[in-house]
């Protein structure tokens, strides 16, 4: 699994003259926290967060003064208009055996139904797993080039990557090959007086 790693500012709890300070100048305030360990505060660039990648898992390794902590993002809180970071919460798994995440499933292949002019609609983007530390995967990739039109790929479809189980319902469906939609023709009656 990726590892990014970030360096990131002490903060200070109840100052906000230096909360309003450090956003000007373009952090973030970040709540690291986990089971086993102190809760730490600090701050992160706005430029670090927004160079992290997305539709992928990945871990962060949070710098904070050279003491080095593995976490994963948990939280990002956005401001009203919901394109501003406010706040961000990691969390530690320094000292956690398995893990509960939701991974990104990467569909591959062109299902047979999309040739017949059907439509592949994905339905779940993402699935839980647990899994230790190491194991986490990047992404779940799954071939769809056997749906056909009207078939729907269900959680209990998907094989789990090694080391790892799917906590999703069995039965939800992840994505589905709908058929194409009748074309409605109408014939117009004439009456005659």
């Amino acid at each position: 699994m990726k590892r990014i790693e970030v360096k990131l500012i002490p903060r200070t709890l109840g100052r906000k003259s230096e909360r309003k300070r450090m956003r000007r100048e373009g952090y973030i305030p970040v709540e690291i926290y986990g089971k086993g360990v102190e809760n730490a505060h600090a701050y992160m660039s706005l430029k670090d967060f927004l160079s992290l990648p997305h539709g992928e898992t990945f871990l962060i390794v949070a710098d904070l003064n050279g003491d080095k902590r593995v976490c994963f993002l948990k939280e990002v809180q956005y401001g009203w208009l919901g394109d501003n970071p406010i706040h961000i919460d990691l969390y530690n798994i320094s000292k956690v055996r398995e893990i509960d995440i939701e991974v990104p499933i990467e569909f591959v292949g062109v299902p047979e139904g999309v040739a017949l002019g059907g439509t592949f609609e994905v339905v779940l983007s993402t699935l839980t797993v647990r899994a230790s530390v190491e194991n986490i995967p990047d992404k779940i990739v799954v071939d769809v080039s056997k749906l056909g039109l009207g078939d729907s790929l269900h959680v209990r479809d998907i094989q789990p990557p090694p080391n790892c189980i799917i906590l999703d319902n069995p039965e939800e469906v992840v994505a589905v090959v709908l058929e194409p939609e009748a074309e409605e023709t109408t014939t117009e009656e004439t009456t005659t007086t």
